[in-house]
């Protein structure tokens, strides 16, 4: 048995075990076991190895008997002993185990006692470990401590049962979001992308001479405008058609969402009689007329009895609601809600929804919609009709398991929020429930954000991988560990120390937590920092006529 052990440990550390020991357990817990490292006197291991030993985010081997338990150094400090001699001491986390064929498995089945010896991990028994995790051609970037170790992901873990992408602004968000879906796409030519571009870092742009291409490659992606793709407010559910024009303050509130609730649900099923569809509902994704149902609310809201002299229930109850129609209506950057040119009739429903998904003409892998033209006002609106959509789209697809969606959320803070804020409600409904439920209808989410604290709770528990960039935010560095399992959180001590461009992910997409470098995005997205320093010693001008020009026509 010995030697079998002896055989396993020598596959796993690349070297004998008389040449890898490093030191020995004194203290063993559920959740984190306590060593002392050999000094180099004493220690069987090269004396060039000893310098670096015990450096946090490294990793040693725990053997006792045939039990090999991967652990990674969380602290490393020095006490005096009985001699008065230093001693080396290290706090580890143990990962999971390493099997006698060298494969890892996580979680730790048979834990050790106070007295086992604990072995240096070498490079080769690492990168076994890497490599026959995940996809081997789904790489990410390479560990921090060992560059010439490639990190790959678990596509089907990471797509399929949420992610998360956080970290303070400047960390490198943006460039690990590029960087990741170019290796998707690149691993997976056929991939259904859906990308919430609420800065334009990710789409094409032609204004005044100024061109941006997208990142990603050109026969793989299609970028829409909101006013090109639409999203028609007749898609709208009725009670994101209430949360857009109906005051909940206003004590004739409940009227007038009675109202508009029997009014939609005729003019839906009179726009719609040649379908012959047969029962209508209020949320049924149907064309009806804007302007009937101005009309249809304007005579609610004068109408009487008795040639004039009596007023009904709903006279005047209105005003409100006729005064936010009006006002939507009349300013033009609403116009791909409130006057769409091109989803005109139900029939258009179906190439909205192609369009979406990348099935539409060119058929695409990503689909990047530039949402930062939107009002502010309505982006958690159109944010939850997106997420909506992309739900019902595999909700009522019978092969939605050969045909699973991945929807990114950038800067999910601005609509998704953890408070219950009236206006952000149905965003937030809606994300949760693909959150909830996505997976059964293969629907996965992403959520990328500078400010986890405000994300959504239920959103963020149901993501099952975490990247994680720097964070410096002391309510955010807490809100992310509660997140993560006990046994990650020592990792994420280093959430503070990451270099731009450095994250560390945990989860079911890794194998173990793990600190590593993503790979740069090539090209990279339209969001590299301004370097100050240079512009400020260079003359420029500015067209600011042209400027002007740009916002009044709402184009950027």
């Amino acid at each position: 048995m010995l030697d079998e052990a002896g055989a396993s440990e020598q596959q796993a550390t690349g070297e004998s075990p008389q040449r890898s020991r490093v030191g020995l357990l004194i203290d063993v817990t559920g959740d984190h076991f306590t060593a002392r490292l050999d000094s180099v006197k004493d220690s069987d291991a090269p004396a060039s190895h000893q310098r670096s030993l015990g450096q946090v985010g490294s990793y040693f081997l725990v053997r006792e008997g045939d039990a090999n338990i991967l652990v990674m150094v969380e602290r490393s400090y020095r006490i005096a002993d009985k001699q008065g001699r230093a001693a080396h001491m290290v706090h580890l986390t143990p990962l999971g185990e390493m099997g006698s064929k060298g494969d890892f498995s996580r979680g730790v089945s048979r834990y050790p006692i106070s007295g086992a010896e604990l072995h240096r991990m070498d490079e080769d028994g690492l990168r076994a470990i890497f490599s026959g995790y995940g996809d081997k051609d789904f790489k990410v970037g390479n560990l921090t401590s060992f560059e010439s170790i490639g990190v790959h992901l678990d596509a089907s873990a990471f797509f399929g049962r949420h992610a998360a992408i956080l970290g303070q602004s400047g960390a490198g968000k943006s460039w690990t979001v590029t960087s990741l879906v170019q290796a998707a796409v690149r691993a997976m030519p056929n991939a259904h992308i859906i990308l919430l571009d609420m800065h334009g870092e990710y789409g094409d742009k032609d204004v005044d001479g100024v061109v941006a291409h997208s990142p990603f490659p050109a026969d793989k992606v299609r970028c829409f405008r909101a006013d090109q793709l639409e999203f028609p407010y007749w898609l709208l559910a009725f009670s994101e058609l209430c949360e857009l024009v109906v005051n909940s303050g206003d004590e004739h509130a409940s009227i007038q969402i009675s109202f508009l609730r029997s009014t939609m649900i005729r003019l839906r099923e009179e726009a719609n009689k040649h379908l012959d569809l047969g029962h209508i509902t209020v949320d049924s994704p149907l064309y009806y007329s804007m302007d009937d149902l101005i009309k249809a609310v304007k005579e609610a809201n004068r109408e009487t009895s008795d040639f004039g002299k009596k007023k009904s229930a709903l006279y005047g109850k209105f005003d409100q609601v006729l005064v936010r129609l009006n006002s939507l209506l009349n300013d033009n950057r609403y116009d791909f809600l409130m006057r769409p040119k091109t989803r005109t009739s139900t029939e258009s429903l179906p190439g909205l929804m192609q369009d979406l998904v990348g099935l539409g003409s060119p058929r695409a892998s990503v689909t990047v919609l530039d949402l930062s033209s939107v009002p502010f006002d309505v982006v958690p609106l159109v944010a939850a009709q997106i997420g909506r959509l992309t739900y019902e789209f595999n909700y009522w697809n019978p092969r939605c398991r050969e045909f699973p969606l991945f929807l990114i959320c950038e800067e999910a803070h601005e609509y998704i929020p953890r408070e219950d804020i009236p206006r952000f409600r149905e965003a937030r409904r809606s994300m949760e429930r693909i959150s909830k439920n996505g997976r059964k209808y293969g629907v996965g989410l992403c959520v990328v954000s500078q400010r986890p604290h405000d994300v959504s709770e239920t959103v963020l528990a149901q993501c099952s991988s975490y990247v994680c960039l720097r964070i410096s935010n002391p309510d955010d560095q807490d809100y992310v560990r509660a997140m993560v399992p006990d046994a990650a959180r020592g990792t994420f001590a280093a959430l503070t120390s990451l270099s731009k461009g450095e994250a560390v992910a945990l989860g079911e997409a890794v194998p173990m937590p793990v600190r590593f470098r993503v790979d740069l995005p090539d090209p990279p997205p339209n969001s590299t920092d301004i370097n100050y320093s240079e512009k400020w010693r260079t003359d420029a001008t500015v067209d600011v006529a042209r400027l002007v020009h740009n916002w009044h026509k709402q184009e950027r």
